[in-house]
């Protein structure tokens, strides 16, 4: 079975800072780390890769940095490794993204299944994957919590919906995106970490993916950011004294003259 996993590197960091006149987020600088929901997806790759043999290929969309995910999904059994990047694709939204994996995915050609994260705590739109399966023509399931069953035919999985959860049969090839409860991921094999560094990663940019220009970054992209701020942080509070038959009266009187 061919298994592709999509992992993103995201801003380790609160202090989030955005580009006023691109609405993107600045990443220079940052600390950044494997989004947390992608290594869900990565273990649950090496899983099926060995419960019915074949291999799992993790690619990463991003600039030079990016490859240290890579490196991550080798060090806990990843076969291969593809780093998607061109300055051409800076902007991207979810997407432009999409076009651009999905075009990588064709590329690497006759995949079985797809896996990713939810989403990336970055963005929080959990638009990617199911935008990739759609650009492909392949079935995809969200929130994918566990899978019952798998085969080189067909994968039986449960995925989280408002009332409960569903149980879905679905035919190869096809797109998961996996939640937090299907796996707990494996540690990094010392070994494999050390051998990661010498692993040549093919990169791959706009020719090599026969992508137009005009298709990607932020030309490329339909979302409009309108307006970005930051929210004035707000608070104070007022610490009542005396009985508490005083207090309740005090309290009452605050709630009836509220606007």
């Amino acid at each position: 079975m061919k298994i592709i996993a999509c992992v993103k590197q995201v801003p380790d960091t609160v202090e989030i800072k955005i580009d006023k006149e691109t609405g993107t987020l600045i990443r220079d600088n940052v600390p950044a780390i494997m989004n947390p929901f992608d290594a869900y997806a990565v273990e649950e790759g090496i899983l099926i890769k060995e419960k019915c043999g074949g291999s799992l290929s993790v690619i990463t969309m991003g600039p030079v940095q990016a490859k240290d995910v890579l490196y991550e999904a080798y060090s806990v059994g990843a076969d291969s490794l593809i780093h998607v990047c061109d300055r051409a694709f800076k902007g991207s939204d979810t997407f432009a993204t999409a076009q651009i994996l999905a075009a990588a995915i064709r590329k690497i050609g006759n995949v079985d299944l797809i896996l990713c994260g939810k989403q990336a705590i970055d963005g929080d739109t959990a638009q990617v994957g199911p935008e990739i399966a759609e650009i492909l023509g392949i079935p995809h399931v969200a929130y994918v919590k566990k899978i019952r069953e798998v085969n080189e035919k067909y994968i039986i999985c449960e995925r989280m919906v408002e009332t409960g959860v569903e149980i879905l049969k679905i035919q190869l090839p096809a797109m998961l995106t996996v939640l937090k409860d299907i796996n707990t991921p494996r540690l990094p094999s010392f070994k494999l970490k050390r051998k990661a560094k010498e692993q040549v990663i093919p990169m791959w940019g706009l020719n090599d993916l026969g992508i137009d220009e005009s298709a990607v970054g932020l030309e490329g992209s339909p979302t409009m950011v309108l307006r970005t701020f930051t929210p004035q942080v707000k608070g104070g509070c007022r610490i009542l004294s005396g009985t508490s038959e005083e207090q309740i009266d005090e309290i009452l009187d605050i709630v009836n003259n509220l606007d």
